[in-house]
């Protein structure tokens, strides 16, 4: 059973823009995880920097919650099977939940905004499928910030305030050209915001596995649980507003190349990829971003993570497949 966390799944989805919109203003890059582990695993190092920010941010979680993520009913049949559809959908589609639904949308990409209402549908889908165990109903709401809600506010300002000190600190350069990547630094951010990204995540209750899928259950269902909706409210007109009117000459502040896309064609292979993707996100509850925090919880809160490795193992596997 779930219980409903509006207070924290608000707070934790306003925090999330805060790490993404710092990305693109000192990278000129988008915050997709699936393609920081897609490229992670190409050799990528700035990708690299930010999936190890999203396990880092993981191993302090466990350690402030001396615990790891909870147990979910999962058989590895499964684990493996939503990994590879997760996989082969993010690379076809260019995305998961944070470069389309966050990202995307607050470009008003019309291909993010397909994308999300794809993946979404068909996430439904998969969450139809979910175990007995899950299909109980939700428990009143909790309106608290959870025994460590305050700490995961608190340490997302360390993270805020590198990246603050990155873009005040880095050299001023003029707008009408491109200037020479600054290595360290844009390795520093990528670092950085993906701890600050983990930490609203965690706040914002997406990494169990089980708030996603009762979530996706939808209101007719007596188990469902409609904190991601407060997480969207959090996250989505904060992040439409940092876009549109916050993003400067688009030129990263940190040097190199702006690499936000504009526009792109809604083609057949976004739909199938956005489908494949819900269908894997919705049958296990868990896209890359939670995965790589709860295996960085798993480690340090003393629970098993073989079950997060397994299906990142799977994800690679799938992307792999993808690129055939």
């Amino acid at each position: 059973m779930s219980t409903p966390s509006p207070i924290s799944s608000f707070l934790g989805g306003l925090g999330l823009p805060f790490a993404t919109h710092a990305l693109t203003l000192l990278n000129g890059s988008v915050f997709g995880i699936s393609g920081f582990l897609h490229r992670a695993a190409r050799g990528n190092k700035e990708a690299m920097a930010g999936v190890a920010g999203l396990i880092i941010g993981g191993l302090v979680v466990g350690l402030t919650e001396g615990a790891g993520p909870r147990v979910f009913p999962m058989s590895y049949l499964r684990i493996i099977l939503s990994g590879l559809l997760v996989g082969v959908g993010t690379k076809m589609g260019n995305g998961c939940t944070s470069g389309h639904m966050i990202c995307g949308i607050s470009r008003l990409s019309v291909r993010s905004i397909t994308a999300t209402a794809v993946f979404f549908s068909t996430g439904v889908i998969g969450a139809r499928f979910s175990p007995e165990s899950v299909l109980v109903p939700s428990q009143p709401f909790d309106w608290s910030l959870g025994p460590t809600g305050t700490t995961l506010l608190a340490l997302q300002i360390i993270p805020f305030t590198v990246s603050v000190l990155l873009y005040i600190l880095a050299p001023r350069q003029p707008t009408d050209k491109s200037q020479p990547a600054l290595p360290i630094p844009r390795l520093i951010a990528s670092l950085a915001t993906s701890l600050e990204f983990a930490f609203a995540l965690r706040l914002s209750n997406l990494t169990e596995p089980i708030k996603v899928l009762t979530f996706l259950l939808l209101p007719f269902n007596a188990a469902f649980d409609p904190s991601l909706s407060f997480l969207a409210v959090g996250a989505l007109p904060l992040a439409i507003v940092l876009y549109q009117f916050a993003r400067g000459p688009e030129q990263p502040r940190l040097g190199g190349t702006w690499s936000v896309p504009k526009g792109g064609k809604v083609d057949l292979r976004l739909i199938i990829g956005a489908a494949l993707f819900g269908i894997g996100w919705g049958s296990g509850g868990i896209c890359p971003g939670p995965a790589l925090v709860n295996l960085g919880r798993a480690i340090s809160g003393g629970s098993d993570p073989l079950p997060m490795i397994t299906w990142l193992s799977a994800v690679l596997l799938g992307g792999a497949v993808a690129e055939l």
